[in-house]
């Protein structure tokens, strides 16, 4: 059996996207790295100096037609899908009164539908394959909400919900769908936080610091190998939320 495995994973341009697929890489499997816009040349010769094989693929996975097109590119590269990873997302942040229309279509578009488009399409490789794994980044807020973050809160939830659904409907061909839950990660959005904000953030975790991106990224290799975990919400938050 190839230990080998081919990974997609959307949003690794940065943060804890770049965080997963430098961690898959370093051991050797097969990265096809997505984001917006062309990666750095910086940024592809730190993936090609891990290890492993790396191909990246361009293009907003919110459009319905380059999902398919990442999908299928990539399986017609390699000839299969181990894992997808749904990172990619992004935040407008307002308070309810001052958030527009906009604010919140433009953050369910990417964070839940394209999730949805880059799932949908996987599903059907997975099924022929008879096994596969989905893992979907959602959010602590996602699970217990955030002033001035209606719109993230209401698309995360969304993909824990979606997650679940899927886990149902797949696991009879052997495939797997689990969601992480981040807490508060060192990004370039916490950084721009002011000192008060963190303060008060770390108030509120247990283990009274910040998580890194590798910590995240340590999970979602974790889960790439099990095999009879899933459905399940996973979270990275210090102790933030404490489910009892």
């Amino acid at each position: 059996m190839d230990s080998k495995k081919v990974v997609i994973v959307t949003g690794s341009s940065r943060g804890i996207g770049k965080a997963i697929a430098s961690s898959f890489l370093k051991q050797g499997h097969t990265v096809v790295v997505n984001g917006r816009s062309e990666m750095s040349s910086d940024l592809m010769d730190h993936f090609n100096s891990l290890g492993g094989e790396v191909y990246p693929i361009i293009g907003d996975i919110s459009d319905e037609a380059f999902a398919k097109q990442l999908i299928k590119e990539t399986k017609k590269m390699f000839k299969k899908i181990d894992v997808l990873i749904n990172n990619a997302g992004l935040t407008k942040d307002n308070l309810l009164i001052r958030m527009t229309e906009d604010d919140f279509d433009s953050t369910l578009t990417v964070n839940l539908k394209g999730t949805f488009f880059t799932t949908k399409e996987v599903a059907k490789v997975m099924l022929k394959q008879r096994s596969g794994h989905i893992i979907n980044i959602s959010s602590v807020v996602g699970t217990v909400g955030n002033v001035g973050q209606a719109n993230y809160a209401a698309s995360k939830a969304g993909v824990i919900g979606f997650t679940k659904s899927i886990a149902k409907e797949l696991a009879p061909r052997g495939i797997v769908a689990n969601a992480v839950a981040p807490g508060f990660i060192e990004s370039d959005m916490t950084n721009g936080l002011t000192d008060d904000v963190k303060e008060q953030a770390l108030q509120s975790i247990p283990l009274k610091r910040l998580g890194k991106a590798e910590e995240v990224a340590e999970l979602v290799n974790f889960l790439s190998d099990q095999k009879y975990i899933t459905g399940q919400v996973l979270h990275v938050d210090g102790g933030m939320v404490m489910n009892g």
